[in-house]
């Protein structure tokens, strides 16, 4: 395809190709569909519990799961990135990827690895990403160790959200974000060759906003349906205000009056739903919602990436996703949105604190016992590990490839004690 050539197809571990009807990025697409990774990810919490919640003990099967999410990214994220001119499979490849290394209880569970793994090279999801991708899900095995995907360089640069090692990222980046563990360095160095410092590339740029798109509008839309986001919270009052104040803390640095024009604009849009029954009728309103919302933000992207670059093809360090200020305030404003109702209100909640212990719990119990209490692939890494920071990591590498209820099974099993794991019983409130 134009605006590649065969060093972006190039792999770690050359290959000799077995069906010569697919290009390399086809290639790399099947291997993630296909990864034991990606199929976890159907029962890991995106915003809230899949498998079992105290307002319906069998399950909910209309909220979003890690693997339904990256299936959204990734239809947002190869529509925007073939308009672009990019690969649509290096870019279907990354948004598929993009969330392998989150382990179970969603951030919640993220925030306990690095804490259990603040003495080892901390733990983020992202660079637990990198580390499947190149080793822990094998695919391919060759000098002696796994190469994991052993997927194309251009597939593995797209899956990079965050292209630095901790306390390496630009200013004003979260120093909590980075992608990649110095295990990987070697790995991430060659997928890197070229490319200038700390810069993503186009497809990773398309993979990060279709993220950004589908998770903030995808979170209110659960949000809604869930009873802890009222419709009415972005008209004028106190709610609106908590969204904005909220939004300019955390993710829009444009100041508050930007974002409460964002709010107005949304407010006013007319698929914003003004009701919440769970008929047909609004079920069918906020779908027009959802599709409404990822339609005007790519389009936007589109028109304005392309007024600066041209048509395209626009590929790997070739431009830059241009977002306009109005589309950016406005994901900014849905992201607080989603976190004012949804997921502040749940941090100190008693099942969350739960989730965060048994975790910690369930690591003090795999630290002891192994390597005999891992799973083979981990008891061959912990054995073989040369010192502490290397045995901590191979722990936390088997704790974030647990699902939730796996997390929960296995801390019984090596407790006895049983282990609340549904969510609240009621929605959280919000913070104002």
């Amino acid at each position: 395809m134009a605006g590649y050539g065969l060093d972006d197809s190039a792999r770690l571990i050359e290959e000799t190709d077995k069906t010569s009807n697919r290009s390399e990025f086809e290639r790399d697409r099947a291997r993630l569909l296909h990864c034991a990774a990606l199929r976890r990810l159907g029962a890991k919490t995106q915003v809230r519990t899949p498998w079992r919640r105290s307002d319906h003990p069998v399950g909910d099967d209309f909220i979003r799961t890690r693997l339904t999410h990256s299936l959204e990214v990734a239809q947002v994220g190869r529509e925007l990135g073939k308009a672009l001119g990019c690969d649509p499979e290096i870019v279907d490849t990354a948004c598929l990827a993009h969330d392998l290394g989150h382990p179970p209880f969603g951030h919640n569970g993220e925030r306990a690895l690095a804490e259990l793994a603040s003495q080892a090279g901390g733990f983020e999801g992202n660079a637990q990403t990198l580390r499947l991708l190149t080793r822990l899900e094998s695919k391919v095995y060759a000098r002696g160790r796994s190469w994991g995907l052993n997927l194309s360089r251009a597939s593995l640069d797209a899956s990079i959200k965050y292209p630095w090692r901790l306390g390496e990222g630009p200013a004003g980046s979260d120093p909590a974000k980075f992608g990649v563990y110095e295990p990987e360095l070697a790995a991430f160095e060659w997928v890197r060759r070229g490319a200038p410092a700390l810069a993503k590339c186009v497809e990773a740029q398309v993979m990060d906003l279709a993220d950004d798109v589908a998770y903030s509008v995808h979170d209110v839309e659960d949000g809604i349906v869930g009873g802890s986001v009222p419709p009415d919270a972005l008209a004028a009052g106190p709610e609106r205000r908590a969204v904005t104040v909220l939004a300019a803390e955390r993710y829009w640095p444009g100041g508050t009056a930007a974002l409460e024009d964002a709010a107005v604009r949304l407010n006013a849009l007319p698929f914003w739903p003004r009701q919440w029954d769970g008929s047909r009728q609004s079920l069918a309103g906020l779908k027009d919602m959802t599709s409404g919302l990822i339609g005007r933000f790519v389009l936007a992207a589109r028109a304005a990436t392309c007024e600066v670059y041209g048509p395209g093809p626009l590929t790997r360090y070739a431009a830059q996703v241009v977002l306009p200020p109005a589309t950016g305030a406005e994901i900014a404003v849905l992201k607080a949105l989603a976190a004012v109702f949804v997921m502040e209100p749940r941090l100190e909640d008693p099942v969350y604190v739960e989730q965060r212990t048994l975790l910690k719990e369930l690591f003090g119990y795999l630290m002891d016992s192994a390597p005999n209490s891992l799973q083979p692939e981990f008891q061959a890494d912990f054995t073989e590990a040369p010192g502490d920071q290397e045995r901590i990591r191979v722990i936390v590498d088997q704790l974030a490839s647990l699902t939730d209820s796996s997390a929960v099974i296995e801390h019984r099993r090596f407790t006895g004690r049983p282990q609340a794991s549904s969510e609240p019983s009621a929605p959280g409130r919000p913070l104002i």
